[in-house]
């Protein structure tokens, strides 16, 4: 860890502050007043669940070769039940495990077809069991199951929830192949390593008990009651006194090898400290170095495999700590190490959020997005139709969208081009982009996301977040609506070639898609933000491509 001389002035303060006052022994204690006196201690049974795991592998006895009889696993779920499974399967290069944490119609028809149903394992997570998500996947792949194996088509299940929801009550009357449970005291973003981590890396054919020996060192190291010591807690207390010192944005760079744990960061991080006007803005920079140096609002992270180290990487790093930086290194030496740096973060994050005074368990803005799209389905399924929402500009195969007070900001440029570039004009020093695409996550889209970022980032010289909707809305999400106003947002969607019915219901993901952006991007309105959405009216990687010449 390499930090400018005051804030490793401060941050020395900090940790004898936190010495002094006990806060490593009362956070194990599960002592409420360490963050903010509320219910904090309802939601601490992460802080050993490594142990009781590691002590309860008998439940996944089997499990390994029972996944192991189909031709491939698809888990089914949103933010902290998709983001650590879908971590180890690229960390471990398990190429049979697939994701579905996306309700754009196009990317479940594309996953859909990629896989047979009725030769393939499908995992159910949800810890409420009432998530949106969730239900319409399983929706949409037990019908297709069903027609094929009729009542047994159960049998190509498994549901990850906690006990008593609705999905364990579905599981049990549908006959799943198996129903485990995860700790209601643990949130979604902190249970990496509960089952709803272990038991899909159990599904993969990883060492599970070398990935929890590896948390258990961790968790053991994090109960050093000296902070200084303690590197859970001096990675927290960094975190935090970085943003006490106004280093709100913390860009998360990684070696290819482990480049998939920015996203697992970035929920964790967002959704833990963006709240009640505060936020470490986490920026997952997906291996790509931003070439900027010199901003004093940041704190970088290099994720670095010791073996394989990216020379590009290494050079950007030692520009940043002549730049007088701060810049905070954590080594893998292993990949089992994964399971130590998951706990490390969680419990890292936790000491921000004392540092932050707040709570760093709760997520009142996921929930209010959640409301404004369940208003939308629902009209839906009472109308036919979404409400109608008149765009404010439309040309070049484009209609633009935004409050009268963000229309009234930009003016009127009088096309596509000059709309754009005047809401990017808005940015000022301090703050951060992020560019929010509700469209199919594939290698060509994302390729043109991330050379609009870079021409962002070039002329505004800021931390510029890409994230892919509605997966965001489970992680960044929480920060960009609750943290401060210092975001400006372009939101991105389009018209999808595929529609793709759910099971039961009047509406299709298309309209749970457009239902969820619009959701979104209301909230964002009624939270003041400088936001800005643009339909395509064509196919989308084109019009990214047009938004990409725009930018000037």
């Amino acid at each position: 860890m390499v930090l400018p001389p005051e804030v490793q002035e401060r941050l020395d303060e900090e940790l004898d502050r936190m010495r002094e006052d006990r806060v490593i022994e009362r956070i194990w204690d599960k002592d409420p007043d360490v963050w903010t006196r509320g219910e904090e201690s309802g939601w601490l049974g992460w802080l050993d669940i490594a142990k009781r795991e590691i002590e309860d592998l008998s439940k996944y006895e089997g499990f390994s070769e029972t996944a192991g009889e189909f031709d491939g696993i698809v888990l089914l779920g949103m933010g902290g039940s998709s983001l650590c499974p879908d971590v180890l399967s690229k960390v471990f290069g398990v190429d049979r495990f697939h994701v579905l944490d996306s309700t754009v119609p196009d990317q479940v028809a594309h996953l859909t077809s990629s896989v047979e149903p009725s030769t393939t394992l499908f995992i159910v997570a949800s810890k409420s069991g009432t998530t949106l998500e969730p239900n319409i996947f399983l929706d949409h792949f037990f019908e297709l199951v069903s027609k094929e194996k009729g009542g047994t088509a159960g049998e190509n299940f498994v549901a990850i929830t906690d006990p008593g929801s609705k999905l364990q009550a579905r599981a049990e009357e549908e006959g799943f192949r198996k129903v485990l449970f995860g700790d209601p005291e643990i949130g979604g973003r902190f249970s990496a390593l509960s089952v709803f981590g272990i038991a899909p890396a159990s599904a993969m054919g990883l060492d599970i008990k070398a990935l929890l020996n590896s948390a258990v060192e961790m968790t053991d190291e994090c109960e050093l009651d000296e902070p200084a010591t303690n590197s859970g807690a001096v990675l927290g207390a960094a975190l935090g006194t970085c943003w006490l010192e106004r280093r709100d944005k913390l860009e998360i760079l990684a070696s290819k090898s482990v480049e998939s744990m920015g996203a697992w960061l970035e929920q964790l991080i967002a959704e833990s400290t963006g709240k009640e006007g505060k936020a470490i803005i986490p920026v997952d920079l997906r291996g790509k170095v931003p070439g900027n140096t010199g901003r004093k609002d940041r704190v970088t992270v290099y994720l670095r495999d010791s073996e394989n180290p990216d020379q590009g990487h290494e050079s950007y790093i030692e520009e940043l700590k002549a730049a007088r930086e701060p810049v905070i290194t954590i080594k893998f030496n292993d990949k089992a190490d994964i399971g130590a740096e998951f706990f490390r973060w969680e419990f890292a994050t936790a000491v921000a959020g004392h540092l932050m005074f707040i709570n760093p368990f709760n997520q009142p803005d996921v929930e209010s997005a959640k409301v404004e799209a369940r208003k939308l389905t629902d009209s839906y399924e009472e109308t036919g139709e979404l409400p109608a929402d008149k765009a404010f500009f439309e040309g070049d195969g484009m209609s633009f969208h935004s409050s009268s007070e963000n229309r009234v900001a930009i003016g009127e440029p009088g096309s596509a081009g000059g709309i754009i570039n005047a809401h990017f004009e808005r940015i000022a020093p301090g703050d951060y982009a992020a560019i929010l695409a509700y469209i199919e996550m594939n290698d060509a889209n994302s390729e043109v996301l991330e050379r609009i970022r870079e021409k962002i980032i070039s002329r505004y010289g800021v931390s510029t977040s890409v994230q892919f909707g509605p997966r965001f809305l489970h992680s960044t999400g929480q920060a960009f609506k609750g943290g401060p106003g210092t975001g400006v947002f372009l939101q991105i969607s389009g018209a999808d070639e595929n529609k793709v019915d759910v099971p039961g219901k009047s509406y299709t993901f298309s309209v749970v898609k457009d239902a969820q952006a619009r959701g979104d991007f209301q909230v964002l309105l009624d939270r003041e933000r400088r936001a800005l959405r643009v339909e395509f009216e064509g196919d989308v990687t084109k019009g990214l491509k047009q938004i990409e010449s725009m930018i000037e």
